[in-house]
């Protein structure tokens, strides 16, 4: 189940953006937990980027700096935390190349293997980075009638 409006509040973006840039140029990826009644993010919970070219559900030619795969330990814990009072409410990765977009091979990851549905019941969030600064950041969820990720939100850059 998705959260109609996730609360992403200016601080919380900001730390988001600092991972991204001790990261860059590789991709960073992790979760947002927060309130499920609200949808206020409370809690950042960066995870390890696995990729390599033989662990990608989708392909295999990219490198780290192209590609990201939450590590199963990871996954495991954000698994297990659907269940708690605060539950992941996003999962977040960076694009090195400075644009924010859900690309096809992040929406096929974050689709469920039939189509119908997200993988997880969460939103996406994408920050595009490059070498100078956080040039920003969107937010994308399902949209049932759709059924497809479209965006909601988008989310002002930042030098970092």
């Amino acid at each position: 189940m998705s959260y109609e409006k996730i609360i992403i509040n200016r601080d919380t973006l900001e730390k988001i953006y600092s991972l991204a840039r001790e990261g860059f140029p590789y991709e960073i990826c992790g979760w947002l937990r927060g309130n499920p009644v609200d949808g206020l993010v409370t809690d950042i919970r960066p995870a390890k980027n696995v990729y390599n070219q033989n662990n990608h559900p989708v392909v295999n030619n990219r490198t780290l700096e192209t590609a990201y795969v939450i590590s199963p330990e990871d996954l495991l814990e954000m698994n297990n935390q659907f269940d708690s009072s605060v539950p992941p409410l996003v999962i977040y990765h960076s694009h090195p190349n400075g644009q924010a977009y859900l690309s096809e091979t992040d929406r096929i990851v974050a689709t469920d293997p039939w189509g119908e549905g997200p993988s997880y019941p969460v939103q996406q969030l994408v920050i595009g980075i490059n070498s100078e600064e956080v040039v920003e950041a969107k937010l994308f969820d399902w949209n049932v009638s759709e059924l497809k990720f479209i965006e909601v939100n988008i989310f002002s850059g930042m030098k970092i």
